[in-house]
């Protein structure tokens, strides 16, 4: 049941992420809290199986950090290729 706690709290932390990071609008708006609440799932699922309890702060470290690091990651990385992307296609196109 608390894996809802640390999910729900990814998402809407990386929700926060996708509207703080710059160039949102190069990538999609469900993209980052996606990939922070996978990111947090898996977290949290490996830290269980490790044989931490939802007591342990490194559970919920590992599954919200781990998720917010991920989003922050993808984030910059999707809207560096994309401006990139775009760039390049305004070149060969002559604007």
């Amino acid at each position: 049941m608390y894996i809802l706690l640390a999910l729900i709290a990814a998402c809407a932390l990386g929700v926060a992420v996708h509207y703080l990071m710059r160039g949102r609008e190069l990538r999609g708006v469900a993209l980052v809290p996606a990939v922070s609440t996978a990111v947090a799932a898996a977290g949290y699922a490996i830290g269980q199986w490790a044989g931490l309890g939802e007591d342990n702060a490194w559970l919920w470290l590992i599954s919200v950090g781990g998720g917010i690091v991920a989003g922050v990651v993808v984030a910059v990385a999707v809207s560096t290729a994309r401006a990139r992307s775009d760039e390049r296609l305004r070149a060969s196109l002559g604007i």
